[in-house]
């Protein structure tokens, strides 16, 4: 997901959106109009790649309140393809590699329907089952969409759980780590060093964890509207209705990041907050430095600056590719 901070030095400039993901041995950051991903190397140096964002998510559309929320998702899913093929590559030493078009196509089309299936669709068959003992009326129709979500979301919280048991999702966790800290870091403009760095902690109130916990609660409510249709429409809804469910979440999580000063505020997103003891880890040193220097290459890309050398990130020296 994405962090707000002003451009340095530019206290009244419009606020801008950076955002970041873990990925194997490495940090994606996204930019205002480069993307940067740093990976360890298994020789213990950091390969880095470069790439501009297509106008389509930076241009008007990305502002419009609901649709930004569906192009946020969409990027995200994009970029995060890309990166994590590239980091899987960069870790068995095969760099030159690519992605072609089709291939992260059938890729991601594999990952949603995975997705959609397992959080959207099999609840709402768990729900079906207990159909007769759900009572009729509207009292019935609010039961099922509450048993339906709070099997969704039971589903999505054992999942996380889960996950961090294995040895390899803890290393990437420990990276997700490392990108809130720096991150969070560059918000309150301190040096990305690592003294500096360590004293954040591994949540932030943006992050894609955060975001996938309000889809849950924002599915019960929005397919509450639906009453209990019959099975036919209450499988498409459950399809169609993802995108409108993703976009009201982008509203709830961007507002609840611009005002994390609010009580209330701080009291909704606390168990989002508690969630991401799940999906982050504290990091290594080593994982904030290459962390650090996906943001420095970013923000390098994006202000037209020559980009971070080896002596200044522990990373090799990267050059943005030519944007299309």
């Amino acid at each position: 997901m994405e962090h707000a901070q002003p451009d340095p030095g530019t206290r009244s400039a419009p606020r801008f959106f950076y955002g970041g993901q873990a990925v194997i041995e490495g940090v994606l950051i996204r930019g205002r109009r480069f993307s940067s991903v740093a990976v360890r190397r298994p020789d213990g140096q950091v390969a880095t790649q470069v790439s501009p964002l297509s106008t389509v998510y930076t241009g008007v559309i990305r502002r419009v309140p609901l649709v930004r929320g569906i192009v946020v998702l969409v990027e995200t899913l994009v970029l995060g393809t890309r990166a994590l093929m590239y980091s899987a590559n960069v870790s068995i030493e095969q760099e030159g590699k690519e992605m072609g078009r089709w291939s992260m196509g059938v890729t991601m089309a594999i990952s949603l329907g995975f997705a959609v299936g397992i959080f959207f669709l099999l609840p709402l068959l768990v729900a079906s089952l207990f159909h007769g003992f759900l009572g009729e009326g509207v009292g019935g129709d609010i039961l099922f969409n509450v048993v339906e979500g709070g099997v969704r979301l039971a589903l999505f919280l054992g999942y996380v759980w889960g996950i961090g048991f294995i040895p390899d999702i803890r290393r990437v966790f420990a990276y997700h780590g490392a990108e809130h800290m720096t991150v969070k870091a560059y918000e309150a403009n301190d040096p990305l060093e690592i003294a500096h760095i360590r004293k954040y902690s591994t949540a932030h109130p943006r992050c894609g964890t955060a975001f996938l916990l309000v889809v849950m609660v924002m599915a019960i409510v929005v397919f509450a509207f639906l009453g209990r249709p019959p099975i036919l429409w209450l499988v498409l809804s459950r399809i169609v209705l993802v995108p409108v469910i993703a976009g009201l979440a982008y509203e709830v999580i961007r507002f609840s990041g611009s005002h994390q000063n609010s009580a209330l505020v701080r009291l909704v997103v606390a168990p989002s907050l508690m969630l991401q003891a799940f999906t982050t880890r504290q990091p290594d040193d080593d994982q904030i430095r290459v962390a650090v220097h996906a943001m420095r290459t970013t923000l390098a890309a994006d202000q037209g600056q020559e980009l971070p050398s080896e002596g200044e990130s522990g990373a090799k020296e990267a050059r943005p590719e030519t944007p299309e």
